[in-house]
């Protein structure tokens, strides 16, 4: 059985639930009266569902940070592909910050939209260097990934609708 390194998931839960916390400052006191009025697509998923599915993501890609951060497999190149996705990590997790600001906390969807768009790549980069070190901590970021594909194209059909 491999050691579990509880201060390691501990300080990853707090980092992802830390940005999570802050996005929420800016997203909740927007959601009853500025992004209700806003004009949404069809395909608008109900207000209730954010919740649940941003904590799952929160979850699985603290985790996902945790597994990396661990590893005792990375040597060597590996070593380097370790530190440059942890990096890749926290930029992607900053813009997801960012994002939240620009969308609900001084309400551009547009900027927010160009925001999703480099949170897009980072998540991307950060997947394909975390799946050469663990294809488990790959895979718990790939519904990550889709969710933002889908919150890009609300994010356009929004802009396109106001």
């Amino acid at each position: 059985m491999k050691h579990i390194h509880i201060s390691k998931l501990i300080i990853s839960l707090v980092l992802c639930f830390s940005a999570a916390g802050i996005g929420s400052v800016f997203t909740t006191p927007a959601i009853g009266l500025w992004y209700a009025s806003l004009n949404k697509p069809i395909f608008n998923p109900p207000n209730w569902i954010f919740g649940p599915v941003w904590t799952i993501l929160y979850s699985m890609m603290a985790v996902a940070l945790y597994l990396i951060w661990s590893s005792e497999k990375a040597m060597g190149k590996l070593s380097r592909i370790r530190k440059e996705g942890i990096h890749d990590f926290y930029i992607q997790l900053a813009l997801n910050t960012l994002w939240s600001i620009a969308f609900f906390g001084v309400r551009m969807p547009l900027l927010a939209f160009f925001i999703i768009i480099a949170l897009w790549l980072s998540i991307y980069m950060t997947l394909e260097k975390f799946f050469r070190i663990s294809k488990i901590a790959g895979q718990l970021m790939t519904p990550y990934l889709a969710w933002v594909s889908f919150a890009a194209v609300l994010n356009l059909s929004i802009v396109l609708l106001n």
